[in-house]
Formats: structure tokens, C-alpha cells, sequence
């Protein structure tokens, strides 16, 4: 009988093919030879089965029916791709061996597993694990086929996450969904990536501006000019004190009190993983983190020209070095030849440990290019390439060298700094795009000896000065400049910032845990993001993210409930520490499941006591069902009960918020105050709960009820509404059924017919004050009057309250003083009840203040003059 090879997608198949059975007839979802008959998944073929496989009950969502914990676990098969299943199952029949060849990872592990326990697959398994697609890693890695039971550990740890997966993300995101009338999705990885840019956000908007002198000098020395910085205050708020400074120095002759000299060298960066390709390609040419995972897996798959894609590792193995040093010589002909000639192939081996570490290799090594030629690429695909290709040559060039100036003048007793960084030798940085080569005149910045940033102006020419001799101060000048908030994260920033989550954990077991990994995995972070914006938290405007109401709503409900650990990184540790050990044989996968069982019940429990959300607290009518449906929420009391309490909540909230905004001078501090609270509280419970870490996130930790999108959880009746994509390929299985949906849909409905008379309400009052129509009803935060509980909304003249027809008549006009209002000032008002510093003019005179919110009831708006 023949052996039959399972792959994890078609393309992997045929390529299979190609190598060990050349001449095979290729039957459309399998491909025939001699020996092999190859055939493939296509993503995920099972999945775990939804809630109303278990009980009928479950089809409504209802807080009641909370926890849904199954006793075991039931799989289905994906109604999409039935037909490829029953295939393999016919395939099967007709030979007596089997060839797992999906992915080499976990979740590949986890794929064909199912497959085998949905079939009741009983032929002995080998294993293929190789890192590239290559003619000939695939016929080193027949060659060297393993057995399949040296991966039963694996197989445990990839169910055992799955499992885990679905209680959280079944219960959490149904009791806050049906809790809070809300569509909305929890997650464990997702939930802290949104609290990440949450606390960002949060970091701006309270960040408070100075403004600061900078004093700037330029000396000479016989042909020589130079330009240093006044060195004094730690920031000089005084413009009439920099000003004398500048006038004491002009013109005057002065002394070189210290010059420093200093060599360096920078080596070439790391090889790429997928998190740093995707941050390089997002920072180069803006390409989201899916964008540049589906042109990877392009080049991987379709074209074969890079090695496995979705890898955490920037090194290699001494069994690549042999590779590398083919791959050189073949790019010494083609479009990188002058490159690939001047490279040194003595300088990529086994020894060199920044290139060369088994030791941090896992699954797969970095990401390399291969023996293959690339054919026609697409301008994406060109471009991406050319990172990967230039990124390996730079490993076979030398460090690049500096000299670092560091020279302190004195003019009349006032010192002036200068730092000079000067290019001796380019090294690697040859290999590097000219438009990415440093520029003479650019500034970069190092930290000196005691930890403080300093900027270095950059140039190619030598720099010499004489210490002995005098100076001349040519000019000196006083510049204004303003302290400047956190920037926003894009996507780029982002994923760096979820590579490094754990190294804020204080546990150091949990902290080594993470630390290869981060929140999530390279392979699924991309569509962590995406998922963000897919259920409305977030939003991407150009490179920005920004967070939505909804997503703001999420974190501080979360937050408020008791849950803070599924805002944290924290769990993330718990998981990934006891998911390593699975996969060792060192923890047990029942112990597992049932320390997650019991973490699920008190999420549902402490859901349970919280206060439902405001109406208009999330700012989203679409994300508010337009379907029939009796409520099926735990509450019982009337629309007049959830109206009281909302606006009780939104009240407080708008109290606390006002309280948190004046409590520090810098915003920046008080949300790190903030965080710090919360990591001690999280720290306390953490260790309670050590031995039930949550699941993971999505793709491979896809929830199933967290994962549903919004838009078809709206409109489709006929299908599933609360689809995952469970692997990062885009292979999707059921999450809620449609009953489940109707029900959902009836749970969130209550407040509909509120919504509308809010914005009817809108629009009324800003008609009446503008005389014109509103342009959009987004709610841009909550109304400060006391007791409202409405949400101030856009008007063309002005932003008024959403209660207008209640009796509140808040409204805050676009023109104040000459100044216009814009939505980030209004934030700023709302928030702290002041904007930032801004420039005013009067009799001919300029001079600084704050527009400050005068009267919180009403939305008069005052000026308040600020010292300069």
C-alpha cells in the first residue's frame, strides 16, 4: 500500500509533490504517485464545537446559563471544507502509512491532530518538520522523517490551548457582552494589546506641554565651525534668562574646556523574524502587520525564495551556515552582485554567535533567502524582498566604525555642549538603501554616562579641533520648544511593544516565561491587530492607532469589574510558562483545563456584580443589534432601573476621569502611577491563580465568541456571525451559530430605540444652536454636566449633549477667542477641563494661556493667562 502525506495547504502539498514524486497525476485535491499520494488540509478542517452542541439553551445568550464549562470537549468539521475532509478520509483507506507534513509548529501539530481523532486515523505517523520549501530541505526532511511520538507533548500543549481558549473566550466575552447590552470581545492576548494602546492614549490625553528655551551657539576655530548647546537647568523655562545668556556670549571669544574622543562600532542588525520584518516594512512603506505576513507567506509559498516566514528567531543553526555561503554566491550574479562580491563569507560561521545560536532557535530559524531565484514579483513583493536580501548580506560585512566628539566650550562662564558622531568606515551599512544611509547634518541620538539621551550631529567628514586654542562665539540664539506627549502607536510601534509586554512582569519566572515571546506569537499578532479593528476598538488613520470609544469602554468595564488580569501581560506569563512544560512533559494538560475552568467562573462571577454600562458609552450604534429578540440578560429590572444607573455610572466615571486628569502636573505619570496600581493588584492575583493561566489569543489562540465581527454579527441570519480566524492563513470555523446570533442580537437590543431619541436629540439641539444639520452622531466623550449621563456629539457650530431633550443644554462652540476648537481640544477639556498652552494675541501684543472649561453645566469656556 502507498503512504499518504497530509500537508497543511495546497501549495505545501504540491510543492511535496514536486520533489518526491515528480512525475505524480495531479487529481485536483491530492496528487497520485508510486509510493505517495499527497493530498492537504486547507487551515483548520475541525474545530471545537459552539455551545449549543452541548445545550439547546445555549443557542440564546444568556447571562444565567454562565459559566459554559463542557465536561468534554466535542469537535466538528468545518462546513466549508467537508469535502477536502471526507477526501483524506477516502485517501486513508488506501494506504497503511501516513506522513504528518503540515506546518512545523504547534498549531500544525494541533491541525493534523484533529484531523487524525476526527477520522480515526490508526496508521502509524512520521513527522516532517523542516523550515523551508525548498527542493532540497524537503528530500533532507523525507530523509529524516521523525516519529510522531516525539511530538505527542506538543499535541497535548495545542489541545490543551485550544480548549483553554474557547472557555475564556465562550464565557468572558458573553457575560460582558449580555452584561453591558455591547458587543464586545475578550481575549487574552487581545484584551492587553488594546490595554497597551489604551494607556497610551491615556498618556496623551493627560500629558501636559511646557514650554522650554533652548540656548544655541556658534563658535569658530581658525576654518573650523562648530554648534553647541548651553548647558545649565535641566530645561530653561525662562525666555529673558536665555536671552541674556545668548547676549553675555555674542561675539565674545571663549576656551575649549574638555574635548572627549571616543571610537565605536555598530554591527549589523539581526537577522529578520517576522515581528521585525513587519516593523521594518510598516516604518519603510507602511504595510500593516498582515499585509507584510501575506506578502511573506507569498514569498515562502508561491515563490520559494525565503525561508519559513513565521519564525521568533533572528539566528541560525550550523547546519544553515553551509546554506548561507550557497545563497552568497548565487547572489553574486543578478541585481545584488556588486554587494554579494564585496561581501567576506569568512565572516558568517559557526562561531559567530550573532549570526550562529542553536540556542535560540526553536521551530524555526530566521527568516533567510534561498537557493531559488525570485522570477516576476509584484512591487510588494519587491520590496519586501529586497529587505530580507539586504538584511543577510549585512552579515557578511564588517561593523561600521565612528568616532564620537564630545567638546565643551566656555564663554564667559557659560558652557556649551557640542557631540559630534563621525563616520570612519561604512562597514555593513553599505548593503543598507542610500535612502537609508545616515546623511551628513542628521541627528542621532546615545545615552551618556549617567543614563541621559543626547543628540549627536552625524557627518561623513573628519572632524578635528584644536583644545589649546580659543574660540570664537559667531552667533548664539534662543530657540522656543515645547515638550512633546508619547506618540501614538502605529503598527510597527505596536508590535515592538508587544514583543517587550513581559519585561514589565516583576515575577521572574513569569517574565523568562515571556520572553522569547512576548504578547502572542510573530505568526499571530498580526491578526491580533487586525482583530482590534475588525470588533471597533480601534481604528488605523495613516500610520496612527487610534482608540475608539468602544475600545476605551472595553478596557475600563474590564478593569472595573475585577478582572484586571485579562488586561495584562501577567497571564500571557501564567499561560506561556505552563504551555512550555506541556509541551516538555513536564505539567499536565487535565490540571491545565481545570485550573482555566475555574479562572472562567470568576470572570462570570464578578460580571456578575457589575453596574450595565451607560447607553451611549460606547459611541457605536452598528455595534447594537437592528435584530428581534426577547433580552436574555441576567437583569431584571426595567429600561428606568438601567437608565438610573447609567447615568450614575457615567457620572462617577466622568468624576473619576476629571479627579486621575488634575492629580498629576504630567498626565504621563499619573497613568504610569495608574498601571503601577493595577500590576500590584494583578500581582496578588496572578499568584492565586498561577496554576490556571487564561488561553492564548488570536489566530492560533483564536476565541471562538471573542473573534465574532461586528458587521456580520449585524446582518447575517443564515450563518454563523461569530466566525475566528483560528490560524493566521485565513482558514476560518464556526464561532456562534445562527440561533446563537438572534439571541446575542436580543440581548443588545434594549437600548436601541434610546439611541435613536439620543440622536434625534443631537440633532435638535444643534439645529437650534447652529442652525444647520449635525455632520455625524459619534459620540466624542461624556457629557461633564452632573447626573446627565448623556455624550457630547458634533454639531457644524459646535459640540452640544446628546440629552438635549432632557433638559441639558451643555454645548461648547467650534470658535472660541479666535481659536478654534478641534475634537482632540474638546477631549482635552472634557478630560481636564483645560487645553493645552497656546498662543494668544492682544493689543498688538503676544502672550500665553489655557482655554479653561469655565462652568461644567453649561460649556462656558474662559481664559486663563499662563507665566511665561
Amino acid at each position: 500500500m502507498k503512504i499518504l502525506v497530509i500537508a497543511e495547504k495546497p501549495d505545501m502539498g504540491r510543492n511535496i509533490a514536486a520533489v518526491i514524486e515528480p512525475g505524480a497525476r495531479n487529481q485536483r485535491t491530492y496528487i497520485e504517485g508510486e509510493r505517495y499520494i499527497i493530498t492537504w488540509a486547507i487551515g483548520h478542517l475541525i474545530g471545537l464545537a459552539e455551545p449549543e452542541a452541548y445545550d439547546s439553551k445555549y443557542k440564546r445568550w444568556n447571562f444565567g446559563d454562565l459559566p459554559i464549562i463542557p465536561e468534554q470537549f466535542k469537535i466538528v468539521p468545518n462546513p466549508r471544507t467537508k469535502d477536502q475532509l471526507k477526501v483524506i478520509g477516502d485517501l486513508a483507506k488506501q494506504c497503511d502509512r501516513i506522513v504528518n507534513a503540515c506546518d512545523a509548529g504547534r498549531e500544525g501539530q494541533h491541525i493534523f491532530a484533529l484531523i487524525q481523532r476526527q477520522l480515526k486515523l490508526k496508521q502509524p505517523v512520521k513527522r516532517l518538520w523542516i523550515s523551508d520549501l525548498t527542493a532540497e530541505s524537503i528530500r533532507r526532511g523525507f530523509d529524516q522523517l521523525r516519529d510522531s511520538s516525539e511530538f505527542e507533548n506538543l499535541t497535548q500543549a495545542a489541545r490543551a490551548r485550544s480548549e483553554a481558549d474557547w472557555l475564556i473566550g465562550m464565557n468572558a466575552s458573553r457575560a460582558f457582552t449580555t452584561k453591558h447590552n455591547n458587543l464586545l470581545s475578550v481575549g487574552r492576548v487581545q484584551t492587553p494589546v488594546l490595554a497597551i494602546i489604551y494607556d497610551r492614549q491615556k498618556e496623551i490625553e493627560n500629558f501636559t506641554s511646557q514650554t522650554f528655551y533652548e540656548v544655541k551657539a556658534s563658535f569658530k576655530q581658525k576654518d573650523k565651525t562648530y554648534e553647541g548647546i548651553w548647558q545649565g537647568e535641566d530645561r530653561l523655562t525662562d525666555k529673558a534668562k536665555g536671552e541674556a545668556i545668548a547676549e553675555k556670549v555674542r561675539g565674545k571669544e571663549g576656551k575649549i574646556s574638555k574635548y572627549e574622543i571616543k571610537e565605536s562600532k555598530e554591527y549589523p542588525y539581526k537577522l529578520y523574524d517576522l515581528t521585525l520584518l513587519q516593523r521594518d516594512a510598516n516604518a519603510k512603506f507602511g504595510f500593516s502587520a498582515k499585509k507584510t505576513l501575506d506578502v511573506a507567506q507569498a514569498l515562502y509559498e508561491r515563490h520559494k525564495i525565503i525561508s519559513y516566514p513565521r519564525t521568533n528567531s533572528n539566528y541560525v543553526t550550523k547546519e544553515n551556515i553551509d546554506g548561507m555561503h550557497k545563497v552568497l554566491n548565487m547572489l553574486q550574479n543578478g541585481d545584488y552582485a556588486q554587494l554579494a562580491s564585496e561581501a567576506d563569507s569568512k565572516r558568517v560561521h559557526v562561531n559567530n554567535k550573532s549570526v550562529c545560536n542553536p540556542a535560540r532557535v526553536e521551530d524555526h530559524h530566521a527568516i533567510l533567502p534561498t537557493l531559488k531565484k525570485p522570477g516576476t514579483l509584484s512591487k510588494e513583493e519587491q520590496q519586501l524582498y529586497d529587505l530580507i536580501i539586504r538584511r543577510f548580506l549585512a552579515q557578511f560585512y564588517p561593523p561600521a566604525e565612528y568616532k564620537h566628539h564630545t567638546v565643551l566650550t566656555v564663554v564667559e562662564q557659560e558652557t556649551f555642549k557640542t557631540a559630534i558622531k563621525e563616520l570612519l568606515s561604512p562597514g555593513w551599512k553599505v548593503t543598507l538603501p542610500d535612502k537609508d544611509k545616515g546623511k551628513p547634518g542628521n541627528k542621532s541620538s546615545k545615552k551618556d554616562a549617567d543614563g541621559e539621551e543626547q543628540q549627536e550631529q552625524e557627518t561623513d567628514k573628519p572632524f578635528t579641533i584644536d583644545s589649546k586654542l580659543p574660540v570664537q562665539c559667531r552667533k548664539a540664539d534662543v530657540k522656543e520648544k515645547e515638550t512633546q506627549p508619547p506618540k501614538p502607536y502605529t503598527e510597527g510601534t505596536l508590535l515592538k511593544a508587544m514583543e517587550s509586554a513581559g519585561k514589565q512582569i516583576e515575577n521572574e519566572e513569569l517574565r523568562d516565561a515571556m520572553k522569547e515571546s512576548g504578547l502572542g506569537t510573530p505568526a499571530t499578532r498580526a491578526a491580533t491587530i487586525e482583530r482590534l479593528k475588525q470588533v471597533g476598538y480601534v481604528t488605523a488613520k495613516g500610520k496612527k492607532i487610534e482608540l475608539t470609544l468602544k475600545g476605551r469602554a472595553a478596557i475600563e468595564l474590564i478593569r472595573a469589574a475585577g478582572v484586571e488580569l485579562l488586561t495584562s501581560p501577567e497571564m500571557t506569563g501564567q499561560w506561556e510558562r505552563r504551555l512550555n512544560q506541556i509541551s516538555r512533559g513536564e505539567a499536565d494538560s487535565d490540571r491545565f483545563l481545570e485550573s482555566v475552568k475555574k479562572f472562567a467562573v470568576s470572570v462570570i462571577d464578578k460580571v456578575r456584580t457589575q453596574t450595565p454600562a451607560a447607553a451611549g458609552l460606547f459611541g457605536d450604534e452598528s455595534s447594537r443589534s437592528k435584530g428581534k429578540g426577547k433580552r436574555t440578560s441576567s437583569r431584571t429590572s426595567s429600561s428606568t432601573r438601567t437608565s438610573t444607573s447609567s447615568r450614575s455610572s457615567s457620572s462617577n466615571s466622568a468624576s473619576s476621569s476629571r479627579s486621575r486628569s488634575t492629580s498629576s502636573s504630567n498626565g504621563a505619570e499619573g497613568a504610569r502611577s495608574a498601571r503601577s496600581k493595577a500590576s500590584s493588584r494583578n500581582k496578588s492575583s496572578a499568584s492565586a491563580i498561577v496554576d490556571h493561566p487564561m488561553p492564548d489569543a488570536p489566530p492560533e489562540d483564536m476565541s471562538y465568541a471573542q473573534s465574532y465581527s461586528t458587521s456580520n454579527y449585524e446582518s447575517s441570519r443564515t450563518q454563523s456571525t461569530a466566525t475566528s480566524e483560528n490560524r493566521e492563513n485565513g482558514n476560518r470555523h464556526t464561532g456562534v451559530s445562527e440561533t446563537a446570533s438572534s439571541s446575542a442580537t436580543g440581548a443588545v437590543r434594549s437600548s436601541k430605540a434610546d439611541q435613536r431619541e439620543n440622536a434625534n436629540s443631537a440633532s435638535t439641539q444643534s439645529n437650534r444652536s447652529n442652525g444647520s444639520s449635525v455632520p455625524s452622531h459619534t459620540a466624542l466623550g461624556s457629557c461633564p454636566r452632573q447626573g446627565c449621563g448623556g455624550t457630547i456629539i458634533e454639531g457644524r457650530k459646535g459640540y452640544g449633549c446628546s440629552h438635549f431633550k432632557q433638559g441639558c443644554s451643555f454645548v461648547i462652540w467650534k470658535e472660541f477667542s479666535g481659536k478654534s476648537v478641534s475634537v482632540q481640544m474638546l477631549k482635552a477639556l472634557l478630560l481636564k477641563g483645560e487645553s493645552q498652552v497656546l498662543s494668544f494675541k492682544k493689543g498688538g501684543n503676544d502672550f500665553k494661556a489655557r482655554i479653561k472649561l469655565i462652568d461644567r453645566q453649561t460649556g462656558k469656556l474662559g481664559v486663563e493667562a499662563v507665566d511665561s
